[in-house]
């Protein structure tokens, strides 16, 4: 999910990659559909090869799984999302320093979360109806993403929070007052399922580490469609070839 540069591409990754051109139209920037599309990611920037010849990409089908003693998620979330954005890729909220997760000794800072509709990653096959991406990095810059799966159900607290703030506009951004903690996401039960992928997005860097908690959140068939109502269409890229990876459970 390499170090510092990885960090930075993380960034770009989260905005919208727009730049206009001195009289003329600006240049079409990456998507989800038609020409601007996942099959088209690499053409847009020299660094977004690795979208198209990449051999550990994400998202993927998660099945045959390996039995493995996988270390526990040591979560540390604290109120600190303060910002939720729509930049026109996803529904984001930014996270201020302090919160963290503990996995393999390492701990990894909570930088943002967003929100994908329908899920990008599947389990044996199956989508759900929204994803949320939990992005972290250490000091080095190497990432991990908590991935939370979506079922439609009771109303879920935090969204209720942050769903009237998201503006339904590119580049919208809000303030969120009282600061919301991405723990009330978080189902009981932390299971996980563990492979070693990318970046969902351009520039689709690899080396991250992606957990993915096998147990889904629930939220109302309304706070379900609110991602694809605020960014105008579906935002899940389409799986890509497992290969030689091992996923553990």
């Amino acid at each position: 999910m390499k170090a510092t540069g990885l960090a930075a591409a993380l960034l770009l990754a989260s905005l919208s990659l727009s730049s206009t051109a001195q009289n003329s139209d600006p240049p079409p920037h990456w998507g989800y559909a038609g020409e601007v599309g996942p099959e088209h990611w690499a053409q847009f920037e020299s660094d977004f090869g690795t979208c198209s010849d990449g051999r550990n990409q994400s998202p993927i089908d998660l099945s045959n799984f390996i039995e493995a003693d996988l270390p526990k998620i040591i979560f540390n979330y604290k109120p600190g999302g303060h910002q939720v954005v729509n930049n026109g890729h996803s529904i984001q909220v930014n996270y201020n320093p302090g919160s963290s997760i503990t996995v393999d000794s390492v701990v990894f800072e909570l930088k943002q979360f967003h929100f994908h509709s329908p899920s990008e990653n599947t389990i044996n096959g199956k989508s759900f109806l929204m994803e949320a991406h939990f992005v972290h990095a250490d000091t080095k810059g190497n990432l991990a993403v908590v991935a939370l799966m979506f079922e439609q159900g009771h109303s879920n607290k935090l969204l209720e929070k942050v769903w009237p703030q998201v503006l339904q506009v590119e580049n919208g951004k809000e303030a969120l007052r009282p600061e919301v903690s991405a723990a009330d996401l978080l189902p009981t039960n932390h299971a996980y399922y563990r492979y070693n992928g990318s970046l969902t997005t351009p520039p689709c860097s690899e080396g991250v580490r992606w957990l993915v908690l096998k147990h889904p959140a629930k939220a109302t068939a309304e706070q379900l469609t609110m991602v694809g109502k605020a960014i105008g269409h579906p935002n899940n890229r389409p799986v890509q070839t497992v290969g030689a990876r091992s996923i553990l459970e």
